[in-house]
């Protein structure tokens, strides 16, 4: 099993030993990144990911390294404290450039066969606005199983969270794991992401965005195919 792990921000706290210690219990091959330190960019809104193509991309080399990781990878996990209730800025800025991926533009296929995790980890409150922050991207990037787990930490760093809540985490990584190595394999998308899929292959038999018109004939989605098993 190959595990990427997206990194909200580029120092080791909570929220990083928190994915760390799921993608331990997966077991199997783990790259990570960290933002802004391995991509830091702001999308300029130039809108030439939907029009022409994602390498026309300003960003596209810097990126490229990242995208690879996740089309090779069978679980994402984007991991993100929390800032003022939602994922990072540095999180955001990086989902921003994927745009031209969610299913009413070009969704790649391999992901209607992944699971994706969303971590967060607050002093306080806000891990729910901020776990979704992340798996809007997830869901309509068509990522099959999506899994979140938040954790109020009462604490500013991983040395400060207090024994009975670390259990309390462990034993939630432990069976998130234990579903997603159940899972492995033979995951298929839920009937939400089916029904969002359906909805779009509609809209894409008429089209309104040429390049994403062709990418949908290409793979033969306005028809009767589909990018997961039946």
């Amino acid at each position: 099993m190959k595990t990427v792990i997206i990194h909200g921000q580029s120092h080791k706290g909570s929220t990083y030993h928190t994915a760390r210690l799921l993608a331990d219990k997966l077991g199997g091959e783990v790259t990570e990144f960290f933002l802004p330190r391995d991509f830091g960019e702001f999308c300029t809104g130039c809108t030439r990911c939907f029009e022409v193509g994602e390498e026309k991309c300003p960003h596209f080399a810097k990126l490229s390294p990242i995208t690879k990781a996740i089309d090779a990878a069978d679980v994402i996990i984007l991991a993100s404290p929390v800032y003022v209730f939602h994922a990072t800025g540095a999180m955001k800025a990086f989902l921003d450039h994927y745009g031209w991926r969610w299913m009413v533009h070009s969704p790649e296929e391999s992901m209607f066969t992944k699971q994706g995790v969303c971590i967060s980890t607050a002093a306080g409150m806000g891990t729910g606005s901020a776990n979704k922050d992340m798996a809007d991207s997830l869901f309509f990037w068509g990522v099959a199983r999506i899994y979140k787990l938040g954790f109020g930490v009462a604490a500013t760093d991983w040395q400060g969270i207090s024994d009975k809540k670390r259990k309390t985490i462990e034993k939630a990584a432990e069976r998130t794991a234990q579903k997603i190595k159940s899972r492995h394999g033979r995951v298929k998308p839920t009937l939400k992401t089916r029904a969002v899929f359906f909805a779009m292959h509609l809209m894409q038999r008429k089209g309104f965005n040429p390049r994403d018109v062709k990418h949908w004939q290409e793979k033969g989605w306005t028809g009767n195919v589909r990018p997961w098993k039946s």
